[in-house]
């Protein structure tokens, strides 16, 4: 059903490809995504989400599940300064550059990670409703959010159980979990809310810095860092850590991934996409 579906897509998308009314020069423009209009944007991420939608099964899971593994990095990163920087009052300005490392490697490696596709592949979907788009939308959620909590899993045993890190930095990489997974549910989802537009908003913003990217990534993940708010995989590195070693329960975790999970697809899909989606419709209809 996969393969048939898959070919369906592209059909579909070789024959709206052939039939859209883009000149020569701005389809030029899209292919270098240089000084790009808010329509043209949308088509680079449109066509972008289209190529992900049919990727090979086993191509999602070990980019999800790469992506699961080095989104650690944002908080070993931060644990790395708060370990070696002295308690003063900027030290959360400064830790949170931490926490855009794991960012930097998932985003400019090109992996899969979930909050990104709340936003690529749902373009292709609200410009083209259709069955096909709904089954391969939901197919990929399923297999990257499922590959990137496995990661998650992996990384924070490794965190935990593993002699690479010396006794301040696991006291550090603790108290940052603690600090980022213990919220009741309702202040877990509203803190989710912004780091879902974040994520959103960068996506966004790639194809305007083609030639600065790093910048863009630094500056808004550093953001959610200071913000605290939360992100699901980020989040999910942190409430492994806590889990393998018995710090939290089961119902814990739940009460932190449920929440997160709901709020950065209602942050990245609903209020992002569909903002991003109203302001172009009409050219991209006519």
């Amino acid at each position: 059903m996969v393969d048939s579906t898959e070919e369906r897509v592209r059909a579909m998308e070789l024959n709206r490809k052939d039939h859209q009314e883009t000149d020569g020069e701005e389809e030029q423009q899209i292919d270098q995504a240089a000084r790009l209009s808010a329509r043209m944007i949308y088509e680079v991420i449109r066509r972008d989400g289209a190529d992900e939608m049919t990727r090979p099964k086993t191509s999602l899971v070990f980019s999800g599940l790469a992506a699961g593994i080095l989104i650690a990095f944002s908080i070993i990163g931060e644990a790395i300064l708060r370990a070696h920087l002295p308690d003063a009052p900027w030290l959360p300005l400064v830790e949170s550059l931490g926490y855009t490392l794991g960012f930097l490697l998932v985003i400019m490696g090109r992996m899969q990670l979930f909050t990104e596709n709340t936003i690529t592949t749902v373009l292709p979907l609200t410009s083209n409703p259709c069955r096909e788009y709904f089954f391969l939308t939901g197919r990929l959620w399923a297999i990257v959010l499922a590959a990137n909590v496995v990661g998650a899993f992996i990384a924070g045993t490794f965190m935990a159980y593993t002699p690479t890190f010396g006794p301040e930095i696991k006291t550090a990489l603790r108290e940052i979990s603690e600090h980022a997974v213990l919220h009741p549910p309702v202040e877990a989802f509203f803190k989710a809310l912004p780091a879902g537009v974040i994520i959103a908003a960068i996506v966004w913003m790639m194809p305007m810095a083609p030639q600065g990217p790093v910048l863009v990534i630094v500056i808004f993940t550093w953001l959610i860092a200071v913000g605290g708010f939360t992100h699901i995989i980020a989040g999910s590195v942190e409430m492994a850590y806590l889990a393998v070693q018995g710090l939290i329960t089961f119902t814990e975790a739940l009460k932190f991934f449920i929440p997160v999970l709901v709020g950065n697809v209602i942050g990245g899909t609903v209020v992002f996409t569909l903002i991003t989606w109203a302001q172009v419709a009409a050219e991209v209809e006519e």
